[in-house]
């Protein structure tokens, strides 16, 4: 267990080996019908290595307090030193899986309390590996989303904007009301030192209150418009970059590096026997240099939400490129913008071209355009 839990602190963890870990806990945990109390759960995934007393432990009373109904889920602290079942055997508070128990505590106080291990066997087996281990795991990163009463209503805090970022995208496929809260001085609380981020359900709404309250924290800070829902320009230039020490990223690719990364056991990395005749032959047409097939560049761009499929046009005017996405560094770009480290990736018109001509045969579309060479 220990091995198998070290393997995925020495590389990060996919957004679908996430979503199987969370569905295969669910799946094996004893579930609680709590749909009639509406519920919501405050949960932190630990891992920042603050040391704090547990905060979302705190918070689930005073939300209770105000009248919400509150099913926590929590465990023993296993990368810090207190972890909210720690706060309430502390404070007196018997665990217990007994479900009617349980809602008599909703109905009584407005909050109960879902200890992690009475519901979920293999949270239970790995509790002494995870102890002894003293690191953040990926089941950091599950506890929040095991919840057994499955929540409607969740308030979710990460320890790194990576994290963020994979929650928002898995909680947007689920009818979960979320917020997902990160502190940008590493805290997976709000924090009363530095600035606050959320990923919300309710994009539109939470986001212009979000908005709304950072220009009033910070009135002379200058900000900038999603394109979601503007129009609007953002300048640059094609550059490399070096992310770390020793490590650098070329501004150019070219079709080599598809065929590279082919993979035919996974539908994403599959190559058309078609690309590979043409990349064999280098029969790349008028779209090819040097012998090469240019696939895409990189920009110093910013690019945010609903840029994707943006046209890239140089200072003349002239169409060169489509972005449709940043680089890894570029996640937080919504948040603060690293000039040395983000990059848009932009495919090139040229490859663009080459398949709508060679690779697809469309020549009628490539007649009605005006190529500038």
């Amino acid at each position: 267990i220990a091995a198998f839990i070290t393997v995925f602190n020495m590389r990060t963890i996919s957004i679908d080996e996430l979503a199987g870990f969370r569905n295969a806990l669910l799946k094996t945990c004893i579930p609680i019908d709590l749909t009639n109390f509406n519920t919501i759960d405050l949960c932190g995934t630990g891992g920042d290595g603050k040391d704090t007393f547990n905060i979302s432990t705190l918070s689930a009373f005073v939300v209770a307090g105000a009248g919400a109904t509150v099913s926590k889920h929590g465990n023993y602290g296993a990368s810090s030193g207190c972890g909210s079942s720690n706060v309430m055997e502390y404070l007196g508070y018997k665990f217990s899986s007994d479900h009617d128990q349980l809602r008599r505590e909703l109905d009584t106080c407005g909050i109960t309390f879902l200890h992690a291990p009475l519901f979920n066997p293999a949270m239970k087996n790995v509790a002494p590996v995870r102890k002894a281990l003293r690191l953040k795991t990926f089941f950091n990163m599950l506890g929040p989303m095991v919840n057994p009463g499955r929540p409607k209503n969740q308030i979710v805090g990460v320890f790194n904007l990576e994290l963020a970022r994979m929650y928002n995208y898995l909680y947007q496929k689920s009818n979960v009301n979320y917020a997902i809260i990160h502190s940008l001085d590493g805290y997976d609380e709000i924090s009363l030192t530095g600035d606050y981020t959320g990923g919300e359900s309710t994009v539109d709404q939470n986001m212009r209150l979000f908005i709304a309250a950072l220009r009033e924290m910070n009135p002379d800070k200058k900000y900038f418009p999603d394109a979601n829902s503007t129009m609007r320009f953002t300048y640059g230039t094609i550059e490399d970059y070096y992310p770390a020490d020793a490590i650098h990223y070329d501004y150019v690719t070219n079709l080599a590096g598809v065929m590279e990364k082919e993979d035919p056991k996974n539908p994403e990395f599959v190559v058309p026997s078609r690309l590979k005749e043409l990349f064999k032959a280098k029969d790349f047409g008028q779209y090819g240099q040097n012998g090469k097939m240019i696939t895409c560049f990189l920009t110093t761009n910013d690019i945010t939400g609903g840029n994707s499929g943006s046209p890239v046009i140089n200072g003349n005017g002239e169409l060169i490129g489509i972005a449709f996405d940043g680089n890894w560094e570029a996640m937080s770009g919504d948040i603060a913008f690293e000039t040395e480290l983000q990059r848009t990736i932009n495919v090139d018109i040229r490859y663009v071209l080459f398949i709508i001509d060679k690779y697809a045969g469309a020549k009628n579309l490539i007649n009605e355009l005006t190529l500038v060479k």
